[in-house]
């Protein structure tokens, strides 16, 4: 994905941003660190001028936008499905109950900062703005809030990259000769996930078909 992010630049960054905030398994911290390391200019996109990059103005606005629309497209989904929604499709995106329940803890009870704070905490920020629909939390409040959590999140990931931008080039040359390996092991780290995921789809399916449905596994959580 960082080669992806590093050719394509700005509009990688977008795509990604959206795909995240929709509950698709795609790792935020490293779209805008990555993002912040481009707008220094220490990494080039292919085929780009050494002086043409985007800023770091421009991936965080830009970061937050794509963020907030497809956060604004789980909400949606949450509000209108709810968890029948999460049962029937949630295996195509790697969405379990127990990914819904973990975040609906921490929103629930929590009072009015319980969702920006959600937005900038991994795992959990994923699935916010799904649960957020869930249970019904009002849109425009929904919007104010999730807005306050995004922003500051893809600034200071986007800032961090910035600044760590310079010791990139050197970063790069010292784990050339290990660059296969590292992309070895990232490959499967991303099949580990996937068939951890699957295990557990599989153990709420076996559970749900043995108790009658799925409201017993999630009181069991």
């Amino acid at each position: 994905m960082t080669g992806f992010l590093a050719s394509h630049a700005i509009y990688a960054i977008v795509l990604f941003g959206v795909l995240e905030a929709m509950c698709i398994p795609i790792s935020s911290e490293l779209t805008f660190l990555v993002g912040g390391a481009l707008a220094s200019g220490a990494v080039i996109s292919a085929g780009a001028h050494p002086t043409q990059h985007p800023s770091l103005a421009l991936v965080i606005i830009l970061g937050t936008v794509a963020e907030l629309a497809g956060s604004f497209i789980a909400y949606g989904v949450g509000r209108a499905g709810g968890r029948p929604l999460v049962h029937r499709f949630g295996k195509y995106v790697l969405v379990t109950h127990k990914d819904v329940d973990r975040a609906e803890r921490f929103l629930v009870g929590k009072g009015a900062w319980a969702l920006p704070v959600a937005r900038m905490l991994p795992v959990v920020r994923a699935f916010a703005s799904l649960v957020a629909g869930i249970v019904e939390i009002p849109p425009v409040r929904f919007g104010i809030l999730n807005a306050i959590g995004t922003v500051v999140y893809v600034a200071a990931l986007s800032s961090v990259g910035y600044s760590l931008g310079s010791e990139w080039q050197q970063f790069n040359k010292t784990f050339s000769d290990v660059s296969y390996v590292l992309v070895a092991l990232v490959v499967l780290a991303i099949a580990g996930y996937v068939i951890h995921r699957l295990r557990e789809f599989r153990k709420e399916s076996a559970y749900a078909a043995k108790h009658g449905g799925t409201s017993q596994v999630r009181s069991e959580r």
